[in-house]
């Protein structure tokens, strides 16, 4: 069944949130912000290893299809997941890697060498009316 011209709409932004998570040091990015209630963008230059240039432009990829939310606070800016789904699509995303990769004994042995997913234990900050 072709999509109708109502739901291509809503096709084009489900592509456009899988396209947020196609790198993997976005993904890593979500990881730490999974993690954490938020994360200034210092500690994750510092988690991630990224010069200044190419974290802004990942981070600027993920506010774009909504995955994160940013707030500046005087000389700091700090990120934070925009919804706690993101965290457990992360999981889920996790958990079909070890299956994709059960096979190869290998890969399943660097699998279990990735850092944890910890569901964070601080709430999330929210603005009123969230």
């Amino acid at each position: 069944m072709p999509l109708s011209p109502q739901q291509r709409p809503l096709y084009e932004v489900k592509a456009g949130l899988f396209k947020g998570l196609a790198h993997p040091f976005r993904i890593r990015i979500l990881e730490l912000l999974a993690a954490s209630a938020e994360v200034s963008v210092a500690a994750l230059q510092d988690a991630t290893g990224l010069e200044a240039s190419h974290l802004s432009q990942h981070l600027a990829v993920l506010r774009r299809h909504r995955l994160v939310e940013s707030e500046r606070r005087a000389s700091h800016v700090y990120y934070r997941l925009a919804d706690e789904k993101v965290a457990e699509l992360l999981s889920v995303a996790r958990a079909l890697l070890r299956d994709i990769v059960r096979s190869d004994g290998a890969r399943a042995a660097d699998v279990d060498e990735l850092p944890e997913l910890a569901p964070s234990t601080t709430p999330r900050r929210r603005d009123a009316g969230s």
